[in-house]
């Protein structure tokens, strides 16, 4: 696990959307991880809007992504959560089954969705992650954001997308 934020992504001047669903469990360590993220994007996307949208728990993120997605969908999403391991597997099961959900939305809707989810053994280290600012995870996924609309931006200037004309081939 790394253990210093990666380097900020040049700023992104356009007006953007970018949604945040995240978790209210554990919600000392969640809000820090929205607070972090948000200032992170206001940094770096400061024409950008951004939604927040609060869920009971990591299990819950991604139906809201997804639907979110499927509507009007933002440039990007990010979501947000913390579980800490306990005694049994159930945390490692709820991060595993997030993670894969969320990859299966963002290439189905091809839209980046950042996921910062995270599992932590302990109280230390979710205070370290998310509340602490030299390996916070909530600026980290912002500017993983940033990188990725960026990203997006670029690929639309390289490789429009095709005008759909009429096959008279059949008609």
């Amino acid at each position: 696990m790394s253990s210093a934020l990666p380097p900020k992504p040049r700023l992104i001047g356009p007006k953007v959307r970018i949604c945040i669903v995240a978790s209210r469990y554990n919600e000392t360590y969640t809000e820090a991880l929205v607070d972090h993220a948000i200032k992170e994007l206001g940094d770096l996307v400061p024409q950008g809007r951004i939604d927040l949208i609060r869920v009971p728990g990591a299990f819950e993120i991604p139906v809201v992504v997804g639907t979110v997605l499927h509507r009007n969908p933002p440039v990007c999403v990010i979501a947000l959560g913390l579980l800490i391991r306990g005694a049994t597997s159930h945390a490692d099961l709820v991060a595993e089954s997030v993670t894969h959900a969320l990859q299966s939305l963002a290439i189905q809707h091809l839209r980046p969705v950042i996921n910062e989810v995270i599992v932590c053994a302990d109280e230390k280290q979710a205070y370290a992650r998310c509340v602490g600012t030299t390996i916070n995870r909530g600026r980290e996924a912002a500017r993983a954001a940033a990188a990725m609309i960026d990203v997006s931006i670029e690929i639309d200037r390289m490789m429009p997308k095709p005008t759909q004309t009429k096959d008279t081939r059949h008609a």
